[in-house]
């Protein structure tokens, strides 16, 4: 059964004669209760000398009842006691204590309503500070002097009187209570405010953190794909390759098995005709006509060279089978080789996160915080990335060279297959890798039709002429437009800003996924600056181009950066 809850007020516990709490409780014979000391106070009156009464219901009790101590109302008294904060009393009354409303300070003492009156009737015009009724004013008080400690050494930050002062901490630097609580308020306050903004930031960069590695991951996640990819298509390639090799085997086999086939079957034709021959010859009972016929009848003793049929099925089989089975051998290893490689990697960039270390490591981020940029050209290689262009997703009117680093739009659609990444209406190209970390690359231009350079989500559209196919032209991308005579804008999501600064024909491109910066810079040994942009990346970005008719872009490598 669930406990019954009980509500109990003070006022049931409170003396109807003095109005407190009950103190040695004591029940007469009606039933109700008092203090010990008001009901016998009561009962000595002197007009309760012949009679004694109830002061509540006024029932007459004559004799007087004897009066004992109720020991479970005063063990129910004290344990309500225990669970309410204890009452100051006045510590000038004598006999019975009324409470104290306030305490004095400088006088170190608690007064009751009619005590405090006379405390400020005694000491009007003085300087006595009064704070609301208080049990703990020994703490107030300077242990070895007895006076309030209303001063603060900050030499020894403690608390401390004035006698302290002139004795033991002279010469130090004190000031009054109220100066030190002042600044040390401020100064709490102050700290509780850094305290918050810096726990506030830091939550804000774990979560931009979180979203990040989730980002690069995805990135990381569709390059091992698209590599895989291209492993598997190879491998694949390779098959069909070696197909084709056993089948031409197999023709020339069986064309050599079939030239001798024709030749016995020409023999076997042959060999039926004599034999049709001799059986007629047979027939016939004229001696001399057989034995001169039959010299002419020839039968053939040679047999026909057999092709190996041994050699053959080993090749293939035995032999082909071996080298094969070494061939899986050898991927089998390079691939556990490579992936345990790739699994060190990891760990080590793992453990180097965690640890929050300074070395250097072959992840570029983790030795400088994010916030900061590379200025020169030397730091910004260390970010370069050798961004490939992705075939999948040119127009059909770009033409590539130079190891598909070099592009070009011509005139003239070229044969590509139909793929749902191509771009169907606008002139543009994206490369294969997403990016989002730190990241670097540099392009060359030139021509009459101009370029634009950016970085776009994987998602933006390609089918289409509208804008949101176009580079820079959406939410989804952002580009720098150069054109011949080296006056370059910016776009995004169908805004444009042009750019004061000319541009030259070989432009850096800087990406901090992380910190949300996109730059352009005209590439020298101190980079200057085309134009930068703020933004908040929520998926991994490609870089992307568009090459106007007549213009060349190329994409360049590190050596020649270098």
């Amino acid at each position: 059964m669930a406990a019954a809850t009980i509500s109990i007020e003070q006022e049931q516990f409170c003396c109807p004669v003095c109005l407190e709490v009950l103190r040695d409780p004591v029940t007469i014979p009606c039933g109700h209760s008092y203090c010990l000391g008001c009901i016998e106070d009561y009962w000595n009156r002197p007009k309760q000398k012949s009679q004694s009464s109830c002061p509540q219901c006024r029932q007459v009790f004559n004799p007087r009842p004897p009066l004992s101590r109720n020991t479970v109302l005063s063990e129910v008294v004290e344990k309500f006691q225990g669970t309410n904060p204890e009452e100051v009393t006045c510590g000038v009354c004598t006999g019975r204590r009324s409470k104290a409303v306030k305490s004095c300070l400088v006088c170190s003492e608690s007064y009751c309503v009619a005590h405090l009156r006379a405390h400020e009737e005694r000491f009007h015009g003085k300087t006595h500070r009064l704070i609301s009724a208080s049990a703990e004013l020994r703490h107030k008080l300077c242990p070895q002097h007895d006076k309030l400690l209303r001063l603060f050494c900050r030499t020894d930050q403690q608390c401390v009187c004035s006698q302290c002062v002139k004795e033991r901490h002279r010469g130090h630097d004190a000031v009054t209570a109220m100066d030190e609580r002042t600044a040390q308020q401020k100064k709490l306050q102050e700290t509780s405010l850094k305290s918050v903004q810096k726990l506030k930031d830091t939550e804000k960069e774990l979560r931009y953190v979180i979203k990040y590695i989730k980002h690069s991951t995805e990135a990381a996640v569709e390059e091992s794909e698209r590599i895989f990819s291209k492993l598997i298509r190879s491998i694949e390639k390779q098959s069909c390759e070696v197909k084709e090799l056993m089948r031409v085997q197999e023709r020339a086999a069986v064309s050599q098995a079939e030239v001798l086939l024709k030749k016995i079957q020409r023999e076997i034709a042959e060999l039926r005709r004599t034999d049709a021959e001799l059986e007629k010859l047979c027939c016939n009972e004229d001696h001399i006509h057989f034995l001169q016929k039959c010299k002419s009848l020839h039968f053939p003793t040679k047999t026909v060279e057999m092709p190996s049929t041994d050699a053959l099925p080993y090749l293939m089989y035995k032999s082909m089978r071996g080298v094969l089975a070494d061939l899986k051998d050898s991927l089998d290893e390079t691939l556990e080789r490579e992936f345990n490689r790739i699994s060190e990697k990891v760990t080590s960039l793992k453990e180097t996160s965690n640890k929050h270390t300074s070395e250097k490591t072959k992840v570029k981020d983790a030795d400088i915080p994010y916030d900061m940029e590379p200025k020169t050209r030397a730091d910004f290689l260390q970010y370069y990335n050798d961004v490939t262009l992705d075939l999948n997703t040119a127009n059909p009117y770009l033409c590539f060279s130079d190891g598909r680093r070099v592009v070009t739009t011509r005139s003239e659609p070229q044969p590509y297959p139909d793929h749902p990444d191509r771009f169907t209406s606008w002139a543009q190209v994206l490369c294969r890798a997403g990016m989002a970390g730190r990241c670097y690359w540099e392009v060359e231009w030139a021509g009459n039709g101009g370029v634009s350079i950016g970085i776009c989500y994987k998602n933006m559209s390609r089918s289409g002429g509208g804008s949101d196919c176009k580079l820079g032209h959406n939410s989804k991308s952002w580009s720098l437009d150069c054109s011949l005579l080296n006056i370059c804008s910016f776009q995004h999501n169908k805004e444009s800003v042009t750019i004061s600064t000319p541009c030259s024909n070989r432009i850096g491109v800087y990406l901090d996924f992380r910190g949300g910066i996109l730059s352009f810079y005209n590439v020298s040994n101190r980079m200057v600056l085309i134009h930068k942009v703020k933004a908040t990346f929520s998926q991994p970005v490609h870089p992307g181009f568009w090459v106007g008719l007549g213009s060349t872009l190329k994409l360049c490598s590190l050596q020649a950066s270098n």
